[in-house]
């Protein structure tokens, strides 16, 4: 099952990807994106590798951000691919049917096209402005997800679509009104004081509203 809440870790000067997500496991997040940027193979590999130790002590989901190959060498739970990364049909071939995976979208024709590869969940965003991702898409905002989720209801397309993109607490019930299934977060964990409240404080506010379809 995809879970309505996904935290992403982010290169921060002197905090290890490794300590990030031990932090976000202690405070009780069930599914991780480890997304590592500007580094080689095998120092990803590396931290891969310790990441999903910690993970699986702590049966948390880990999926890796744009790597199908370092997913299947630590047998992560998935990959998750952007929209310049290979195409799900591809990335299906190299790991079989029980690996997760997600992709990138920023617009319906986006969904369509991985609707019709099967993918897993779709992160659609961004929501708003974030210095956590380079070369931005265009910002959807809430009028953007009311209309992409229009469209999904009306081509019968029911792959969850996960928010993304500068979402706090105080977006939760906006965006899950448009019909989004969950949302993914990076820098309100990852800069949280208090990550155990900050964690249960988004899953209640995610679960309050019932999933009906995106």
């Amino acid at each position: 099952m995809i879970s309505k809440l996904h935290y992403i870790t982010q290169d921060i000067e002197n905090i290890s990807h490794t300590q990030l997500v031990k932090e976000a496991c202690d405070a009780g997040i069930d599914w991780i994106q480890l997304r590592v940027k500007d580094k080689t193979y095998s120092e990803w590999l590396n931290i891969a590798h310790e990441v999903k130790k910690i993970c699986d002590t702590n049966n948390t989901i880990l999926i890796i951000n744009d790597n199908v190959q370092i997913t299947k060498e630590i047998n992560a739970h998935g990959v998750h691919l952007g929209k310049k990364d290979m195409s799900v049909t591809q990335a299906r071939e190299i790991l079989g049917d029980k690996f997760i995976i997600g992709a990138t979208a920023n617009t319906f024709d986006d969904i369509k096209d991985l609707a019709r590869e099967k993918v897993d969940y779709i992160g659609l965003g961004p929501f708003r402005f974030t210095s956590t991702k380079k070369n931005l898409s265009p910002i959807l905002g809430l009028e953007g997800y009311k209309q992409i989720t229009k469209q999904c209801l009306l081509h019968n397309i029911t792959v969850p679509l996960i928010a993304i993109g500068g979402i706090t607490s105080g977006d939760i019930e906006g965006i899950m009104g448009m019909g989004v299934y969950g949302i993914a977060v990076s820098a309100y964990i990852t800069n949280s004081k208090n990550k155990i409240e900050t964690i249960k404080e988004l899953n209640a506010s995610l679960n309050k509203i019932n999933y009906t379809n995106a």
